[in-house]
């Protein structure tokens, strides 16, 4: 599902589920906090490496898989209080909280849950060929997992906005255009590489304070966000057009939705 390799200060969090083009169930979930959580310990790695097994980074929420279980939806967006990071929120927002860079390699898929943990890397390198989206809306959801955190540092209020409500894939080179991927190359684990060997010239102190620092002057009222994030995904859960949206993501072009709902 989740593993974890050291080699030479680096760690690899490869995402291990290329049959399903590394969609994300609930153990993964759980699986990624708790490599979070070893990886801050882990005073001796230098840079971390987020990664998916096989042709794709990461499809997205395995929904299915998810669905099965509503004890599993309750516990992914259950939190003690409403600005604090519930799981699905700390598998994004965690690496930010890793003093060391954190890349994200990118190829084909990486699609909803799967961008929004590309996007709590502090630079995402990215094949020509990859194509991104983020993918709620058409489910009658919004993004949930704390990019809207991050996306203010990257992104242009209008795009992203428009990112979240089509729910289309984009490809590499717009996505690139309009900030939401650091680099592309032909071989992004070289180009990943190459950007590590550079920062391992430099003071491991250094790029922390410069993380801290960056972190801090693009700052956004982080537990607001968050909290919004949640309630309006719990409002979205049980609102009537939900069904009606999963309904037409599924082929059902008849559907009609009601009138919106005051928010």
């Amino acid at each position: 599902m989740i593993t974890l390799e050291i080699k030479n200060t680096v760690a690899y969090v490869t995402l291990f589920r290329a049959e399903k083009q590394n969609a994300l169930n609930f153990i993964m979930f759980k699986q990624l906090a708790k490599v979070i959580k070893q990886l801050k310990k882990n005073k001796s790695i230098r840079a971390v490496i987020i990664q998916g097994s096989g042709e794709h980074f990461c499809s997205g929420l395995d929904v299915a898989s998810v669905m099965k279980s509503p004890i599993d939806m309750f516990k992914l967006l259950f939190k003690w209080l409403p600005g604090n990071c519930n799981l699905a929120q700390q598998v994004v927002l965690g690496w930010q909280s890793l003093s060391v860079p954190v890349f994200a390699v990118i190829q084909g898929n990486c699609f909803g849950g799967g961008l929004q943990i590309a996007l709590g890397a502090d630079y995402r390198i990215a094949h020509p060929d990859t194509q991104l989206a983020i993918m709620e809306a058409r489910w009658g959801l919004c993004p949930d997992m704390g990019a809207n955190v991050i996306l203010p540092s990257l992104l242009k209020r209008d795009d992203a906005q428009w990112l979240a409500s089509h729910a289309e894939p984009i490809s590499a080179y717009k996505a690139h255009e309009i900030g939401l991927v650091t680099l592309l190359s032909d071989n992004p684990h070289d180009a990943c590489q190459s950007m590590i060997t550079t920062l391992l010239e430099r003071s491991p102190d250094a790029l922390a304070a410069i993380k801290r620092v960056t972190q801090q002057s693009y700052h956004t009222p982080k537990r607001r966000i968050l909290a919004k994030e949640t309630f309006s995904q719990i409002r979205l859960i049980i609102n009537p057009n939900t069904k009606k949206a999963i309904a037409k993501a599924k082929g059902n072009d008849t559907i009609k939705y009601q009138n919106p709902k005051h928010w």
